[in-house]
């Protein structure tokens, strides 16, 4: 796991609301609008999905809006160029639906936290020893209880696991183990009504 500069706010994030905001179909125009309200709801970590309209912009207006303790960036994140670009931008966060470890390196490389997604023990490590802040557990629905114990007992202690792709979340009880304190979970989001 490589630690970028973000790290900090990355976990204070966490620790304030362990939820990323995903703003699927998010315009510009209501980028700002959106934004505002959820920050003040308490949410730190802001997601913009690249299949968006004009997502690059509604990212750079929502980067310029909020303070420092937000972390903005895209998902859905899958070249090379796209993560050279957030830079440019001065995003935080690259969230990915795979575990491309060329896209992976390059967002670390930039000092970018990397979320990709895996679903398996063999796409965890890779993205870790690639660069990789965090692992987004996508689609979450895929894996269970048993899969994501088995996942905690080899992967590095403090790996931070980000369920994702549930909708309604995935079934919490007794079946499901705790989470530990550097887990998050996100839902998809859409516009307001």
């Amino acid at each position: 796991m490589t630690e970028s500069s973000h790290a900090p706010r990355f976990d204070a994030a966490l620790a304030s609301l362990p939820l990323i905001a995903i703003l699927r179909g998010l315009r510009p125009e209501e980028s700002e609008a959106v934004a505002s309200v959820l920050y003040e709801a308490g949410f730190r970590l802001i997601e913009v999905p690249l299949n968006s309209p004009e997502p690059f912009d509604s990212i750079a207006r929502v980067r310029r809006l909020l303070p420092p303790d937000a972390l903005v960036g895209a998902g859905t994140v899958t070249r090379v160029a796209e993560v050279e670009r957030l830079a440019a931008l001065g995003a935080e966060l690259v969230v990915m639906p795979h575990a491309d470890t060329a896209v992976i390196g390059a967002a670390a490389r930039a000092g970018l936290l990397c979320t990709p997604g895996i679903a398996t023990p063999t796409e965890a490590f890779a993205a870790l020893a690639a660069g990789a802040a965090a692992l987004k557990l996508f689609p979450a629905e895929l894996v269970g209880p048993p899969v994501l114990k088995a996942m905690r007992a080899v992967l590095p202690r403090g790996t931070r696991l980000l369920p994702v792709g549930a909708s309604p979340p995935p079934p919490c009880g007794p079946s499901w183990p705790p989470a530990p304190p550097a887990s998050a979970s996100a839902r998809r989001s859409t516009r307001p009504a």
